[in-house]
């Protein structure tokens, strides 16, 4: 009997090669400490026999609650494939290695928003954030290092229950 990763990995790999929009795209639950829950779409960075791994901003709602309630579960929904895969599992953080390896991954301007970003807190204009964006811009386009903000990281979700539905 194939183990839940080679399952999952048989499937991803055929959201993919099917036209999938984008197979990486899951939904994530979490709940606050007093049970209150909440759901959002985020993108898988990667999984392996240890979990699926997210990452985010810790100051942003969903990280406060992934904090707070280290536990989660992810829904899959590939309509090309007909499958549906949900996860539920306990919380953990990666290490700052990882968190940094893959921050270093990404595109210089993804780097600059996840310096500006301050997710899940009021606006008042959107000026707002462009300003944020140019100032890490400038402040960051001369050497080009952009390192990661110590408030971005990942989250590893630890399978407890893997349920696979598959018409």
């Amino acid at each position: 009997m194939a183990s839940w990763l080679e399952k999952f990995d048989k499937h991803y790999k055929q959201a993919k090669e099917n036209g999938s929009f984008d197979a990486t795209a899951v939904r994530l639950a979490t709940c606050t400490k007093n049970g209150s829950p909440s759901c959002r779409m985020v993108l898988l960075k990667k999984y392996d026999n240890q979990g699926f791994v997210i990452y985010t901003n810790f100051e942003g709602r969903k990280g406060r609650e992934l904090l707070e309630n280290p536990k989660a579960a992810l829904y899959f929904y590939w309509p090309e494939i007909d499958v549906e895969i949900t996860i539920d599992g306990k919380v953990e953080i990666i290490s700052d290695n990882e968190s940094d390896a893959y921050f270093q991954s990404r595109p210089f301007f993804s780097k600059i928003g996840a310096h500006a970003s301050k997710q899940s807190r009021p606006m008042f204009h959107a000026i707002q954030f462009f300003a944020r964006i140019f100032y890490y811009w400038i402040k960051y386009s001369i050497k080009r290092e952009v390192n990661r903000p110590k408030y971005w990281h990942g989250f590893r979700v630890i399978p407890d229950k893997i349920e696979f539905k598959i018409s």
